[in-house]
């Protein structure tokens, strides 16, 4: 009956042991993870930014050319009166 009582002890201690692990890496992985977000927020920001530089890039000619046009018009334009 010791040996049994004994088991039964030696088990709880090893099922201690193994919930309290578990629950270290379950906080180990949840600190884990705020982490990771703010790198792949950084790497959205920077996807984000790259997406403009682009567009500045390949629209900013057109751009510059549409706001000239206007600017011309605007003033040839003689005020009535």
């Amino acid at each position: 009956m010791k040996t049994l009582y004994k088991l039964v002890a030696s088990t709880r201690r090893m099922r201690d042991r193994v919930v309290s692990s578990a629950c270290a890496v379950r906080t180990f992985f949840a600190r884990r993870e705020e982490g990771a977000s703010l790198v792949e927020y950084a790497l959205l920001v920077a996807l984000i930014a790259l997406a403009c530089i682009a567009a500045i890039g390949l629209l900013g000619n057109n751009i510059a050319n549409a706001f000239n046009n206007i600017g011309t018009t605007v003033g040839n334009h003689t005020p009535a009166g």
